[in-house]
Parts: C-alpha cells; sequence; structure tokens
C-alpha cells in the first residue's frame, strides 16, 4: 500500500508489483521507411538483409551491406533493384526503389575469401540519412578489436541484440545455397545468449557497445542464431574506399589501443587485399 494526501485527508492506494522477464520493444526493422537509415530491411525482389551502414566516398553515400542481400543472383554482376523493404517484406520494383547495387566482393570458389560484402548507390542522396536505428549517428569505424569485447547491433529480424567477440582468425565454410559453399579466412565469431543472426540479418553492423564506432559486418549464423560470423568492416571499408557517413562530415577511422595480454584482429596484407576482386554492376 502507499499511503497519499489529497485534500487533507491521508488515503491509501493499492499497488501491485508484477515480475516478468525481459521486455524488449516492438520496433518493426521490416518496415518501409524514409528517409532510409541502417539497420532497416533492404535487398532485391527476391529476399531481404539488412541495411548495415550508411558510408560516403566525397560526397556520394552508398548502402553497405552484403553480396548476397544486394545482387541478384547472388554473386552476379547484374545491376539489381535496391529495395526497402526488401522483396520479401513486401518491397515491389519501382514503387519500393531506393538505389541500383553498383558494386560488389566477388565470392571466390576453392580460394580463400575474406568479405561478403556490396555496395548500392541511392536514386538520390537525399533518400539516406546517415543514422543507424535506435542509436543515431555512428562516429566512425574501428580498424581493430579484441577478443571479448562487446558489441550490439540492429537487424532486419532480430532488432537490437547484443553480443561479445568469441573468437577472431577463425576460418569457416558458409553454404550460399544455390551459389555453393565459399571458404572464408580469418573471420571474427560473435555469440550472444539470445539469437543475434537469423535469416535477414544479413549485412546487419556490429557496433562497439563502449562508443557506438562500427566493427564488424554480419553475413552468416548458426542455426540457433546465437552464433554470428562477421568480418571487420575496416576491411570493406579499404576494399571500397569509402568512410561512415555523418550528417555533415566523414565518419573517423579509431585504431585500437591494444593490450598486449589480449588477441586483436590484424589488418588484412597488401597481398590479401589486392585479391579483394571488386566487380563493377552492369546494365
Amino acid at each position: 500500500m502507499h499511503s497519499m494526501q489529497l485534500k487533507g485527508k491521508t488515503i491509501s492506494v493499492p499497488i501491485r508489483l508484477v515480475r516478468t522477464k525481459r521486455i524488449r520493444s516492438h520496433a518493426d526493422y521490416k518496415r518501409r521507411i524514409r528517409p532510409v537509415i541502417a539497420g532497416y530491411s533492404i535487398g532485391t525482389k527476391d529476399a531481404s538483409g539488412t541495411l548495415g551502414l550508411i558510408v560516403a566516398r566525397g560526397n556520394q553515400k552508398y548502402m553497405l551491406s552484403n553480396n548476397h542481400v544486394l545482387t541478384n543472383p547472388t554473386n552476379t554482376g547484374t545491376r539489381a533493384e535496391t529495395l526497402q523493404p526488401g522483396g520479401a517484406d513486401g518491397g515491389q520494383p519501382g514503387r519500393d526503389r531506393v538505389g541500383w547495387m553498383q558494386r560488389f566482393v566477388q565470392l571466390k570458389s576453392n580460394q580463400n575469401n575474406f568479405i561478403d560484402a556490396a555496395l548500392s548507390i541511392p536514386v538520390r542522396n537525399s533518400i539516406l540519412s546517415p543514422r543507424y536505428a535506435t542509436v543515431g549517428v555512428v562516429p566512425g569505424h574501428v580498424t581493430s578489436y579484441r577478443v571479448g569485447e562487446r558489441f550490439k547491433k540492429v537487424g532486419r529480424t532480430t532488432g537490437l541484440v547484443h553480443g561479445t567477440v568469441d573468437s577472431i582468425n577463425t576460418d569457416v565454410e558458409v553454404d550460399y545455397g544455390r551459389a555453393g559453399t565459399f571458404r572464408f579466412k580469418n573471420q571474427t565469431i560473435v555469440t550472444g545468449t539470445s539469437p543475434v543472426s537469423n535469416p535477414g540479418d544479413s549485412g546487419s553492423v556490429w557496433l562497439r557497445r563502449a562508443d557506438n564506432f562500427a566493427a564488424a559486418v554480419n553475413y552468416a549464423g548458426s542455426g540457433d542464431g546465437k552464433t554470428s560470423v562477421s568480418f571487420p568492416i575496416d576491411w570493406a571499408m579499404k576494399a571500397f574506399q569509402v568512410k561512415v557517413a555523418r550528417p555533415k562530415a566523414s565518419g573517423m577511422v579509431k585504431a585500437a589501443a591494444r593490450d598486449s595480454k589480449r588477441s586483436y584482429i590484424r589488418p588484412l596484407t597488401a597481398k590479401e587485399l589486392a585479391a579483394i576482386r571488386i566487380i563493377q554492376g552492369k546494365k
């Protein structure tokens, strides 16, 4: 009971406390949103993934996601129409067009791959707002991070989730269905106590919880969704020669303050970077 004064009289008001499991907001990241921001559904007429980040080169803005989110079919150079929301969420060609796939990193069979990434160029810069759902403006990206680092991200399917870097420099094989199985080298594994990478979360970008700097790009996950396979976003930034877009300037590039007792990701060598083949979209 809680006592309070009302017109000079003391009255008692009953109070009931109810314990529940964790309560989450029901933000719908599959819906249409204008201007477009990171964290929402994006894709082609046949499928949906996540717009990971809005990046820029000079004054031109781009949408960063995965090869298998922005190309159609996966890993082909056709200049696919980019829809927001993606086709799996009701996006329609023409009506929901926000851009065109411009460049992607080709996935190679029987060779080491490092990133699954693509850029879409918007129909006009003003259709994009350089912000990240629930977070706001992303200040930039980091060139490195360590095992044990705490991350967060927003994905089209799982929404806002939190995870921890479990391992780095990890080699994995990822099944892309009809496109085949591809081998990836030196990847980052992020784990969560609940699902962090379900179908439709491909392309979502992990941010450091401490400062909201972009750190890694999710592109695959385990069957239960509690494991995210990602690559350092710095590798994509270097391959495409872009930076995080901000409302009035390009994002900062921040190097990690290294601790000799911890394991950190390493940069790509000049040879590895040169081996990343970027394909231009064709009409």
